[in-house]
């Protein structure tokens, strides 16, 4: 039940991220929505036990989650319109 969990917080996170952060070349479709919220959960989690907001094993909910996809949304688009302008 945990990973199903996991992808309807993911994939929520995901949407909410994209929402704040729109642009035209961001990832679409369910499946990448998806890994964007989830890949966004990882992200905050680690940033946030690096910085001590989280204990170890604690991990990021679902506000953490979505800054966290508004970063992988951000880095992605640096490197997806870098390879878009040097085509």
């Amino acid at each position: 039940m945990g990973i199903f969990w996991t992808i309807i917080i993911g994939f929520i996170a995901g949407i909410i991220a994209k929402f704040i952060m729109p642009g035209d070349n961001e990832p679409s479709g369910f499946i990448l929505t998806t890994v964007l919220g989830i890949v966004g959960a990882f992200v905050a989690t680690y940033l946030g036990q690096a910085l001590g907001w989280y204990r170890p094993g604690e991990g990021a909910g679902l506000v953490g989650a979505v800054v966290g996809a508004i970063i992988v949304l951000f880095v992605y688009g640096l490197f997806a319109g870098r390879q878009r302008r040097a085509i």
